[in-house]
């Protein structure tokens, strides 16, 4: 009875989730005249890709995605890369006040973001990058180390002691322990942290538009508002913007779903 209650709850709350997925799917492939006449929640009476020839060539979809990819990429290789290598740091060495460090570091995230979008904003034109992408990059960096470290910690911390002594005996140095030893044990939680950063990178949307003014250089979240009328809504181009937009999330999830769970896992047990 038990089991059938679950099931039956589960299968509506996944069938409440699908649902808006489903709608703009359906949406992204009928026509603007059809949703005009029908309603954007009624039964599809027509069928086209127009919608998505629209948002990625006359929405500008095609440069937003590439602006997001050269944000997103880099600045999840450089924030796991610092993270990776302050967490060995702090895990592996008895440093003075790591557990100071560790908290501060966690505490930036606490945070909330809007308290901070004027003093991110004016000091991007004090040093002279407002407007730049790789200002972007720095923001998404910057906010993203301490949690990545902090997460990064309590895996290499759980590695025994054991094996680092045994390279040291070896005659290895701290960096070559870092990078043939800490480092490919750590390889589940890297992989974990690469599909959450790149989801939270690529979705961003708030410290894009704060630190970004010219629409050229807008990521494709950014993107999906100029998409929208001002008197009138195509609403099939915006749900083919909205799936362009989710189709490399969905991408990179999907490639590390194996090493997301055993991520996961190996957070659980130890």
């Amino acid at each position: 009875m038990r089991t059938t209650g679950f099931h039956l709850t589960a299968g509506l709350l996944s069938a409440l989730w699908l649902l808006p997925i489903v709608l703009v799917l359906l949406t992204s492939t009928r026509t603007f005249d059809d949703i005009a006449a029908h309603g954007v929640g009624s039964r599809p009476h027509s069928f086209t890709l127009d919608g998505f020839r629209q948002a990625w060539v006359d929405g500008g979809q095609q440069r937003a995605l590439i602006n997001s990819m050269l944000v997103t990429v880099p600045t999840v290789l450089l924030s796991l890369g610092l993270a990776s290598m302050a967490a060995f740091a702090l895990s592996r060495y008895a440093l003075p006040f790591r557990r100071v460090l560790l908290l501060l570091m966690l505490g930036g995230n606490l945070l909330p973001p809007q308290i901070l979008l004027i003093p991110v904003s004016k000091l991007s034109e004090l040093l002279g990058i407002y407007d730049q992408l790789y200002a972007l990059i720095g923001v998404q960096v910057g906010f993203g180390v301490g949690f990545y470290v902090f997460v990064l910690h309590g895996f290499m911390r759980a590695i025994p002691a054991e094996i680092q002594q045994a390279a040291v005996i070896d005659g290895a140095n701290p960096w070559q322990i870092y990078r043939r030893v800490v480092l490919p044990l750590a390889r589940p939680a890297l992989a974990a942290l690469s599909a959450l950063s790149f989801t939270w990178i690529f979705n961003d949307l708030l410290w894009a538009i704060t630190v970004l003014r010219t629409e050229d250089r807008m990521p494709v979240t950014a993107s999906l508002i100029g998409l929208q009328g001002q008197y009138v809504s195509m609403w099939n181009v915006i749900a083919a913007g909205s799936v362009i937009a989710a189709a490399p999330t969905v991408a990179v999830f999907l490639r590390f779903q194996r090493h997301f769970v055993a991520g996961l896992n190996l957070g659980a047990v130890k």
